[in-house]
């Protein structure tokens, strides 16, 4: 047996950046710690809204945990849960049904919102014909539909379940994808857009698991059918070797973006944040990107 660094209980993590061998108490310290000093370096006002994006799966699971701890006796007043039904035969049931138990656990205001009712059409009916899209025509549709719920609850600020891994392949993403604003943090800013917080951002995927598991918060899940078809699944593979070989890779990797981003903040000026034409939704040209994506599936007759 393997005892825990800082006790004498036996270690449930090994952390090998640091090489640190952590019982479940002190796991969860850890966990704790990092995510609150997250949620401390976010300006928010005392009082704010706080919705979170919750998918039922471990990500997003821990975070309502961590969140609702964090507040303490506020939490029920500040926090409300949002759960997107994207519609995907086979795997959202369970996952939605994982997202009812723990906001029931937690006494947290649950709203639950789907893309048949808010867009017409589920997922599954979206791809026919065009999975190797999904990821992006999901990711699209899911933001403006967290984003267009959390106003109708009036929170301030939406929080994600993104960890370390997570926002270390999106900086690699946005440099293969070449994208510009999002390299340089100029998004656009405007009246209807809620800013969003990663509190589990320098949290690392297996952190994350092994706190859900000391908490007996996780159980089984199915794995979305549609990841297969990812950029992020590649760039995840890749990564992880890379983590494996020099551990610490992925932290310096989104340090470095953050550094970054200082550097030319003011160089780059950001999108001025208009109005869809056709939905109203908050956009930085004179089309959102879900009507864009409406555009191409129609011509292909995925929409009716």
């Amino acid at each position: 047996m393997i005892a825990c660094d800082r006790c004498n209980e036996h270690a449930v993590y090994f952390s090998r950046g640091d090489g640190a061998h952590l019982c479940g108490a002190h796991l969860m310290e850890k966990v704790e710690a990092k995510t609150a000093g997250m949620l401390a370096s976010y300006t928010l006002a005392d009082n704010e809204r706080i919705a979170v994006a919750l998918s039922g799966g471990k990500d997003s699971t821990v975070l309502l945990w961590l969140m609702n701890m964090l507040l303490g006796k506020r939490a029920a007043d500040r926090l409300v849960a949002i759960t997107v039904d994207e519609g995907i035969r086979d795997y959202r049931d369970e996952t939605l049904a994982a997202a009812r138990r723990l906001t029931h656990r937690l006494g947290i205001r649950h709203i639950i919102v789907s893309f048949q009712d808010l867009f017409g059409a589920d997922l599954d009916s979206l791809l026919i014909g065009n999975r190797e899209r999904a990821c992006s025509v999901c990711g699209v549709y899911r933001r403006q539909a967290l984003q267009q719920t959390a106003v109708e609850a009036g929170a301030g600020v939406l929080a994600t379940g993104h960890c370390l891994d997570d926002e270390a392949q999106s900086v690699l993403m946005n440099y293969l994808r070449g994208d510009l604003t999002r390299i340089a943090g100029t998004l656009p800013e405007g009246t209807g857009y809620i800013p969003r917080i990663k509190p589990l951002g320098r949290v690392s995927e297996k952190e994350v698991v092994v706190y859900g598991m000391v908490a007996s918060l996780l159980s089984p899940l199915p794995e979305c059918p549609y990841t297969a078809h990812a950029l992020r699944a590649e760039v995840r593979r890749a990564l992880g070797v890379l983590e494996y070989r020099f551990p610490g890779t992925m932290l310096r990797i989104v340090e470095g973006e953050a550094d970054l981003k200082r550097t030319v903040s003011g160089m780059v000026p950001p999108s001025a944040l208009s109005k869809c034409d056709r939905c109203g939704a908050p956009c930085s040209g004179t089309i959102c990107q879900r009507c864009k994506i409406e555009d191409l599936l129609d011509r292909r007759g995925n929409l009716q």
